[in-house]
């Protein structure tokens, strides 16, 4: 008898980290003994419990620390130290956020915060008031809240930042303070701000992709800027849905052949572990469109798109411009009823166009 695999441990975002750290540095610049450990509100309501792993700072600067646990997410933070510093500000001059070592600056629009500010999200912000009211009889302080992340510079790089105009580090997020495993929140959360920013730009068009391939292939073909890309990844779901409620001109979906197969039978996540390319529907749609005798019936038998579609082209047969019209129509409705001018682009390895959509097929 097979034994379970027992359920995914969940774990905590930088912001539910950065809220800890900074209710523990405000007791301490209190007076109080540097906690082992604090209590903090998350955003549903629920009291959690933080370790802190370390102090620093000054007495008038005292400075908190908490190690990020994502749980069992694949989450590059995980095991990162999230410092939070507090200094009392005159009366009147409320909660003032500095970003830190480690920590990013905003430098373009459309981001939930203005440029110039410190990449600290609003969820986080609220986070972090409620935590200080609570360690401060109730009462929201006046306090200079600094949060930093070590080696957070070189973290960065790992994400999506740098594209968004987001400079100097990471970004502190959340908007549940918990992290689901294998959500990738942060994915499709940059997802969404990176359109946000491109249509505070007012660019008339951008390409999302699956992968760097087809999205170097697809910025070459229409000679986009770097800010007019979308790194979609798997999250084609997570892109369509939100274009289809903050519309942008011309929209480009651009990816490898078996992942625009797998979007053009229905599948918005493209991830290998969460669907699968299905051969029997593609030798069906090349039967439909007068594929060579016996094709379909090879294609059918082909352990892969790839080696589908390599038999294809040996018999000169479009099989790209089919998938990529099967892709157009899923993502078309999936846009839909949001204006927006669309095209799918078929890439195979080495970055050639070998299908593309512009528009619905003819009956």
């Amino acid at each position: 008898m097979t034994q379970s695999k027992p359920p995914l441990r969940r774990g905590w975002t930088t912001g539910s980290c950065a809220t800890a750290a900074a209710k523990a540095a405000w007791l301490v610049l209190q007076g109080h003994e540097p906690p082992a450990s604090v209590w903090i509100t998350l955003p549903s309501g629920r009291e959690v419990a933080f370790s802190l792993c370390q102090f620093t700072g000054t007495p008038d600067a005292p400075c908190a620390a908490v190690i990020k646990d994502a749980g069992d997410d694949p989450d590059i933070t995980h095991g990162a130290i999230i410092r939070c510093t507090v200094r009392a500000l005159p009366s009147g001059a409320g909660i003032v956020f500095k970003a830190g070592p480690g920590v990013g600056t905003i430098t373009r629009p459309g981001l939930p915060l203005p440029p110039g500010e410190p990449a600290i999200n609003p969820t986080p912000r609220s986070m972090i008031h409620t935590a200080l009211a609570q360690a401060n009889n109730n009462i929201l302080p006046d306090a200079e809240v600094t949060i930093s992340v070590d080696n957070g510079e070189e973290l960065a790089q790992r994400t999506l930042n740098g594209r968004l105009g987001i400079v100097g580090g990471l970004s502190i997020l959340g908007t549940t303070g918990i992290v689901m495993p294998f959500s990738c929140s942060a994915w499709i959360e940059s997802i969404h701000r990176g359109v946000d920013v491109a249509r505070a730009e007012g660019l008339p068009h951008i390409l999302g992709a699956t992968g760097n391939v087809s999205e170097k292939a697809g910025q070459a073909l229409y000679a986009l800027p770097d800010i007019a890309l979308i790194e979609m990844g798997d999250f084609a779901g997570g892109l369509l849905k939100y274009i289809r409620h903050h519309p942008v001109p011309r929209l480009s979906i651009a990816g490898g052949i078996a992942k625009m197969t797998k979007l053009g039978q229905g599948c918005l996540d493209l991830h290998s572990s969460r669907s699968r390319a299905d051969m029997a529907a593609l030798a069906q749609l090349a039967a439909q469109h007068g594929a060579p005798d016996g094709l379909p019936a090879q294609i059918k038998a082909c352990p892969t798109v790839a080696e589908a579609f390599l038999l294809s082209s040996t018999r000169d047969f479009p099989l790209g411009n089919l998938i990529a019209q099967k892709a157009w129509d899923v993502a078309h409705h999936t846009l839909a009823p949001a204006p927006v001018l669309l095209d799918v682009l078929v890439f195979d390895r080495m970055g050639t166009l070998v299908g593309k959509a512009t528009e619905a097929a003819p009956l």
